[in-house]
């Protein structure tokens, strides 16, 4: 499991098994969200066995798969909800951790954090976020 850290309240990653799941909760996070659509990939864990094993050790869970068709309002809001939700740090993943650090992103803008900290908090955990910045910039009001 490779875990990257945008800051104290998200990390991300790619892909994650169930067995993954207790080793999060041993390192105090508190929810997991799955930016992955199922059978994406032959072989990967599908939904319903990552939340399974979520609920099983205690931690929220949150399915907002993100396809090739890239990124909706709704797709944002639930996002911004998943990590208002949390009451601690939370995971998301995907095939790369990239889908996930670009919806932590949108939701951040559009929930009002600053573009230029956003895409600074990215880049220090390996992300570059410079093609989503004229969005991150008119979803947050800046642009």
């Amino acid at each position: 499991m490779h875990l990257r850290h945008i800051d104290d309240s998200i990390a991300v990653a790619p892909q994650i098994t169930p067995d993954d799941i207790a080793a999060l909760a041993a390192q105090g996070f508190v929810a997991v969200v799955n930016n992955r659509p199922d059978d994406e990939e032959p072989g990967q864990p599908n939904d319903a066995e990552m939340h399974a094993a979520a609920t099983a050790a205690g931690l929220a869970y949150t399915a907002i798969p993100i396809t090739h068709a890239g990124f909706s309002h709704p797709q944002i809001d639930a996002m911004a909800q998943a990590i208002a939700a949390a009451d601690g740090p939370l995971v998301a993943y995907c095939r790369s951790g990239t889908r996930s650090c670009n919806l932590w992103a949108l939701a951040a803008a559009k929930s009002g954090g600053d573009p230029a900290d956003l895409t600074a908090k990215a880049a220090q955990a390996g992300y570059d976020l410079s093609g989503l910045r004229p969005l991150l910039d008119a979803l947050s009001g800046r642009g």
